[in-house]
């Protein structure tokens, strides 16, 4: 039986962008459709935090993965959902993240190995706030933005504090 990280291997992928920890997986060969599952959600370190669901979806195509949900990628203290990701020409050592907003590329030695995955909370509320803070960032400036504070009281209830003058 293969596993995940051979299947990235022989789509020209790098098995570094699953961490390790994977339960168990499923592929559709004919359509390239996948799920993963994970014990609990994490993050992992690369150049930025990345943040992986305890379930992970998408389409496998040959140096790239499409419709991608699960995978979350921080930017300075915002998150985005990383919708997709494909090699450029590999010859270019490039890999490319499509987080809707911008496309962020990466050096491929970066995924060479799946990484160390730390058991963290789920950042769909990141992601909210995250819309949230850009909202307000545009609204008034970061002139008008004294402080902010991010504090976790539980694993899964986090809440952001804007203070205002």
């Amino acid at each position: 039986s293969t596993t995940i990280y051979e299947e990235l291997r022989a789509q020209g992928l790098p098995v570094g962008l699953l961490p390790k920890g994977i339960a168990k997986y499923s592929l559709n060969a004919s359509s390239g459709e996948f799920e993963v599952w994970m014990k609990e959600p994490c993050n992992a370190k690369f150049e930025n935090e990345v943040h992986y669901d305890s379930n992970i979806k998408g389409v496998l195509g040959y140096g790239r993965i499409g419709k991608l949900s699960g995978v979350s990628a921080q930017e300075l203290f915002l998150w985005f959902p990383v919708k997709g990701i494909r090699v450029d020409v590999p010859t270019s050592g490039l890999i490319h993240f499509d987080v809707g907003v911008a496309d962020k590329q990466f050096s491929l030695s970066l995924f060479e190995d799946p990484p160390d995955c730390n058991p963290q909370a789920q950042v769909g509320s990141f992601i909210i706030h995250s819309i949230f803070f850009i909202f307000f960032f545009f609204s008034f400036g970061f002139g008008d933005l004294i402080f902010m504070r991010f504090c976790c009281w539980t694993q899964f209830r986090c809440i952001f504090f804007y203070v205002f003058y």
